[in-house]
């Protein structure tokens, strides 16, 4: 195991926070008020479970290639469908991966660690009937990473840089914010790419599976932000962790964001106009903000904002909110 190697896999070993600390700020209170919100209707939650468990579903395998659109996604998940010109394969992936999720659900109730043998299942599940030979086993080749520069590690390295990554998770469960906690267990499993196929469905799974244990909504990884994805995990691969931190940190928040939107009551119409989700072009009348400007500071994390399909949305009182903080500033 090279010094590089063993390093990353224990980043950070002084705990130092990655995450931007105005989105943190922003999520904290989120995850407070949808705490706050407990218990959620039971046939409200049920559905939007459901709509997460598709979602998630359609843009991790579309992520790696699968082309099914997110309503055949749905139809094969919820309705066994099969869908003309479609491969096995990619039907398999959509129910494997869905299994996966109600694993996860399952994994929450009973509160139990976040063990090696889970990860293994974990892939297993996502595998099976696709690879059975390889399904929750490490890889006994060298494997590489199409349109990254990284080389992944040696497969005789695998089982020891796992140890060397379980130490680490379980060092820093309580020490660590749960958003760095989670996207650094992804990045790491990544890192070590331990399967020879599977490797980042595998690593979503596990970072929502930390998420929901510490009480959060799964984020979702889109599609669309594909090609983001590859380069922060890039930038992370070369010992610069703050990116891929911060754009999974914008993933929860999109999450919370759906979550509250769900559940929170809107007691006055001026409240709910405040925190109805908008255009940017909408947000930006009567603001010395353009649309395009709104847009970078969506992407930057500087304004309360999330995807929705290709379209950035925000609120009113994000706007008025981010006006405030400039005036402070000044």
């Amino acid at each position: 195991m090279s010094y590089r190697m063993y390093n990353i896999l224990n980043y950070p070993i002084i705990v130092k926070m990655l995450i931007d600390l105005t989105l943190y700020k922003r999520i904290k209170e989120k995850k407070e008020r949808l705490d706050n919100l407990r218990p959620l209707p039971q046939t409200a939650l049920s559905k939007l479970k459901e709509q997460f468990a598709i979602e998630m579903t359609y843009h991790s395998n579309a992520i790696e290639g699968n082309t099914l659109t997110l309503r055949e996604t749905q139809l094969v998940i919820q309705e066994g469908l099969t869908i003309a010109g479609k491969s096995l394969k990619e039907h398999l992936e959509a129910v494997n991966h869905k299994e996966a999720i109600d694993f996860l659900e399952d994994l929450v109730k009973k509160k139990g660690p976040t063990t090696e043998a889970l990860i293994r299942q974990i892939h297993f599940l996502i595998l099976t009937k696709i690879n059975n030979r390889e399904s929750g086993k490490y890889r006994a080749v060298q494997v590489r990473i199409t349109g990254a520069d990284y080389l992944p590690p040696q497969a005789f390295e695998v089982p020891s840089l796992m140890e060397v990554f379980m130490e680490w998770l379980k060092r820093n469960w309580q020490k660590m914010n749960p958003i760095e906690l989670a996207s650094l267990s992804h990045f790491k499993l990544v890192h070590i790419h331990p399967f020879i196929d599977g490797n980042g469905r595998t690593a979503r799974l596990l970072m929502n599976l930390i998420l929901m244990k510490k009480g959060y909504p799964p984020a979702i990884i889109l599609k669309t932000d594909r090609k983001k994805y590859y380069q922060v995990l890039d930038q992370a691969h070369r010992g610069n962790f703050a990116p891929f931190v911060n754009f999974i940190a914008r993933n929860v928040e999109r999450s919370l964001n759906l979550y509250l939107d769900a559940f929170e009551i809107r007691k006055t119409r001026k409240e709910a106009e405040k925190k109805k989700y908008i255009s940017l072009t909408e947000a930006g009348r009567g603001t010395p903000y353009s649309q395009e400007y709104l847009s970078l500071l969506a992407r930057q994390g500087k304004i309360d904002a999330f995807k929705l399909k290709r379209n950035w949305l925000t609120t009113k009182e994000a706007i008025e909110r981010y006006i405030k903080s400039r005036k402070r500033k000044r």
